[in-house]
């Protein structure tokens, strides 16, 4: 009897590893070890099961009598690409939180937990800790947990030292307080609260400028290097905003992300009315006024792409102008009356500047 010839295909062939390949599970594993205590800082008492599991369990408060469920999801864009060439990645994290408790808040939910995914090529614990650290630290400016995620080691799938981020937030809202903006009218208030900077939209542009100038990023500006102006974390708003609805009712709510001034306040305005903006009500940071001028970008396209020193938007009746500015500046918040709501014309625009 002949021995198979399929008993050793290569005798001198080497055992693979996972390693090999180019994923390594025991960095993977530090990397766990290391966030965990950052993790610890972000728990609330709702959380049944946390990091490390393959699952996360999150026990909804006995406090809300009729809860709806508020998901979002969001990244930070090309502001990535900044981090990568800048070393910044202690507060890129803070936006990626930002970005998604931010727009469920503006349904007048409680953001409640968090879940990050983390992608790469190679896993640089070091790297990949800081991010995950300004991932915890945003998330205690929300008020909300980090029960969890997912850090993918692909090799090639990203360029050495280059990553991805992914963020989900769930929050909570009680059914017959969701903000849905239906109640607006002739009349009301629209309030600005300011921004932190850019925060994460507009970054492609952003780039576009730094390229074409050939800008120095270290250089001085205003007293601060420009690349930390630039690269500033997006302001949380959440826990102020719930203080504020519990002292008055907020008809609508718009987080200015993409699209700008332009095209966020018109999603929460009902048909019929239009959002009027002064153009002079609110200070626009310094930031703003350089790009502008380096990118030689017109007003509309400004107010189209960039939050133009507004973060976030509030609709509230006139009679509540005065608290609502009083209750927000005493939470830390800088707030502006920007505009009112008037009746909409036919064909015309839901955002008009003055």
């Amino acid at each position: 009897m002949t021995s198979s010839k399929f008993e050793h295909p290569n005798p001198d062939s080497t055992h693979l590893s996972y390693r090999d390949a180019g994923v390594d599970i025991n960095a993977g594993d530090r990397l766990v070890e290391n966030i965990k205590p950052y993790a610890k800082c972000t728990m609330r008492p709702e959380v049944l099961a946390g990091i490390g599991g393959f699952g996360a369990l999150f026990e909804i408060s006995k406090k809300y009598r009729n809860p709806v469920l508020v998901a979002g999801t969001d990244g930070v864009g090309t502001k990535l690409k900044l981090a990568f060439q800048s070393g910044q990645h202690d507060s890129i994290g803070i936006d990626l939180v930002a970005m998604s408790v931010n727009d469920i808040l503006v349904q007048g939910a409680e953001p409640l937990f968090f879940l990050d995914y983390f992608a790469c090529g190679k896993l640089d614990v070091e790297t990949a800790t800081r991010v995950v650290k300004g991932i915890a630290k945003g998330c205690e400016q929300a008020g909300c947990a980090l029960i969890g995620g997912e850090t993918a080691e692909m090799p090639g799938m990203y360029p050495e030292g280059e990553y991805d981020l992914a963020g989900f937030a769930v929050g909570a809202v009680e059914k017959d307080r969701i903000i849905t903006g239906l109640t607006i009218r002739e009349g009301d208030a629209v309030l600005g609260l300011a921004s932190s900077g850019a925060h994460s939209n507009g970054y492609s542009l952003i780039r576009k400028i730094i390229e074409k100038n050939n800008t120095d990023l270290s250089a001085d500006f205003h007293g601060k290097a420009l690349i930390d102006v630039i690269m500033a974390p997006t302001r949380i708003y959440v826990k102020p905003l719930l203080e504020l609805m519990k002292h008055l009712p907020v008809k609508g709510m718009a987080h200015i992300t993409g699209g700008g001034l332009t095209e966020n306040i018109p999603r929460v305005l009902p048909e019929g009315v239009t959002a009027i903006l002064k153009r002079d009500a609110w200070d626009m940071p310094p930031l703003f006024h350089w790009l502008r001028q380096q990118g030689n970008v017109n007003e509309q396209e400004m107010q189209r792409v960039f939050n133009c020193g507004i973060g976030m938007v509030l609709v509230v009746a006139p009679e509540f102008v005065d608290s609502a500015m009083q209750l927000l500046r005493s939470a830390g918040e800088t707030v502006w009356h920007i505009g009112m709501i008037q009746q909409r014309h036919a064909d015309e625009a839901q955002t008009i500047f003055e």
